[in-house]
């Protein structure tokens, strides 16, 4: 009897006619009402202002000399942002794919430490390197350098584990063999090795491409509006102009420019595909040899702590360098209002974060799991194309997401000043984290352990509860610590929804960096130093659960 027959004859006295449709119609409704008629709305102001048809109007916005800087920005500057953070992650994927060396678990972790940071806190790093008041003799802070640089350090470790990933598998006796016979480095990689690695390669690439296509926080904290990004412009034109046809406009533009990539990219992964042979990652890799080869190794972990621990570590020295000297001064006047045209104390912002995270958690985690039952143990085309829903929100703009809260949920019930929207916007871009990391153990569990315990009198409810929940667990509580963090440093969303009065973190350390004084500049070093913490801390929960997740069981 094959597997998946047996899990689903089990399961169907399991849910039972009415939960079946329930862990359905539950995680589909919740896309559809955040997700799909969101966007929806975005369409019907953009290309139905009159309600009718008006494609006339909505060429004419796309053709404006301004909005169409934003767009050639935009692309540009994800392609060489794209271009820089390959050249620059290549040589590390390769150390940690080919060497062994003491540390390597705990390099590899914290070079992973900034693609979890929120990009506040990544622009507010770059601020205190390279602003007027950093700590180089340099104001770049308006530059499109230091939008590359944050660029490259944000997505530094989606190389190096992706590619990495792939390397550390390729048998290297290929690469030997092509030098035995009289092939140079440069000309062994160029046509033996290369080839191999395009899959990850593009799959890196790709990954960069969206992220700094659709780039937010870095760019308005360090760019301003001068460096204006098709993600910029609808948050300019939704908040400071509230001009809504042209900020729809400028969405349905992003979001086919980003379903075209996203169709691109999996045309070349059928195309590209190739069966190669991999071996464990063991014994492939090997201790250095020689001083050149210890040189390599030290050169690249020496720029990686340099590229990605030097901006974290002056940002931690702006938030206790005050005019007094070296003190915790800033920390302290987070509880406090004065100086600031804040609505709220900067310290309530934390507490406003904590209280949205922890809600978007549970409501991830619920919806999550449910979706990943149906994603697992159904068949069919119908569980394969709602698991493709699951993912769309994950190749949506979250300055999308966010503007087509505000324009569709002001009828019948106008819940746009409601703060219940903000966990609401953070769970949907969170479900698809948890759906991701549950769905692989549930496929994993074996039906005979189910049919043992059924066949030993136990109710299907509690196989369900004995068998099935223990072993779920720790990677739902994987996921419930990567919605946290999700949470915790959402920005492009949040901007849209927030009210003055309960700001989050992320949105705090955005007005605090635009008010004039010391004060406030450093009260945002402080709260991006929390975040941070808080950040990290998550993450390391998800590496310390991770631990033992990965087996079949």
């Amino acid at each position: 009897m094959p597997e998946t027959g047996g899990r689903g004859r089990f399961l169907r006295p399991l849910l039972g006619p009415l939960l079946r449709p329930l862990l359905f119609l539950i995680p589909a409704g919740f896309l559809g009402l955040l997700f799909l008629y969101p966007l929806g709305s975005i369409l019907a102001v953009s290309l139905f202002p009159g309600g009718d048809f008006d494609y006339a109007a909505f060429a004419d916005i796309l053709q404006r000399p301004a909005l169409r800087g934003a767009a050639w920005f935009t692309l540009w500057q994800a392609v060489l942002s794209t271009l820089l953070t390959l050249a620059a992650a290549m040589p590390a994927a390769y150390v940690f794919a080919r060497y062994d060396f003491p540390g390597k678990s705990l390099a590899r972790a914290a070079i992973t430490v900034p693609f979890v940071l929120p990009t506040v806190v990544v622009g507010s790093a770059f601020l205190a390197l390279l602003g007027p008041s950093g700590a180089l003799p340099v104001d770049l802070s308006r530059s499109i350098w230091a939008i590359l640089a944050a660029h490259v350090f944000y997505n530094y470790a989606v190389v190096v584990r992706t590619v990495g990933g792939l390397w550390a598998h390729l048998d290297p006796r290929v690469e030997e063999a092509a030098r035995v016979l009289g092939a140079g480095r440069l000309r062994t990689f160029w046509e033996v090795t290369l080839p191999r690695l395009r899959p990850a390669i593009a799959a890196a690439g790709a990954i960069v491409f969206l992220f700094t296509f659709t780039s937010f926080g870095v760019i308005i904290i360090l760019g301003g509006l001068r460096y204006a990004t098709i993600e910029v412009e609808i948050y300019r034109q939704t908040v400071s102009y509230l001009n809504l046809s042209v900020a729809a406009a400028l969405a349905v533009l992003q979001l086919a420019a980003v379903s075209l990539i996203l169709l691109l990219y999996a045309r070349y992964q059928e195309r590209g595909i190739r069966q190669q042979q991999l071996r464990p990652a063991e014994e492939n890799s090997r201790r250095p040899r020689g001083p050149l080869e210890w040189g390599f190794l030290a050169a690249n972990l020496g720029f990686a702590a340099v590229f990605l621990g030097g901006p974290l570590l002056i940002l931690i020295e702006r938030s206790v360098n005050t005019a007094e000297g070296y003190a915790l001064t800033y920390y302290r006047s987070l509880g406090e209002t004065g100086g600031t045209t804040l609505f709220a104390p900067p310290g309530e912002a934390l507490r406003n974060s904590l209280l949205f995270g922890v809600t978007a958690m549970l409501i991830a985690v619920v919806i999550g799991v449910m979706a990943a039952v149906v994603v697992s143990y159904g068949r069919g085309p119908m569980a394969r194309g709602f698991d493709m829903l699951l993912m769309l929100p994950l190749g949506t703009s979250a300055v999308t997401i966010g503007f087509g809260f505000l324009v569709a949920f002001d009828y019948p019930v106008d819940l746009r000043t409601s703060p219940v929207l903000i966990p609401l916007a953070h769970s949907l871009v969170a479900v698809p984290f948890v759906v991701r990391i549950t769905a692989p153990v549930m496929r994993s569990i074996r039906a005979p352990l189910r049919e043992s315990a059924a066949m030993l009198g136990a109710p299907p409810a509690r196989v369900w509860r004995e068998i099935d929940l223990p072993l779920i667990t720790r990677s739902a509580l994987v996921g419930a610590a990567f919605a946290l963090a999700i949470s915790l440093g959402e920005f492009g969303a949040t901007a849209f929804i927030v009210r003055p009065d309960t700001p989050t973190l992320p949105i705090a350390i955005f007005r605090l960096l635009g008010q004039p004084g010391s004060l406030n500049f450093g009260r945002a070093m402080a709260m991006s130093t929390v975040l941070m913490v808080v950040t990290a801390g998550a993450i390391l929960l998800v590496e310390r659960l991770r631990v033992g997740n990965t087996g079949e069981f």
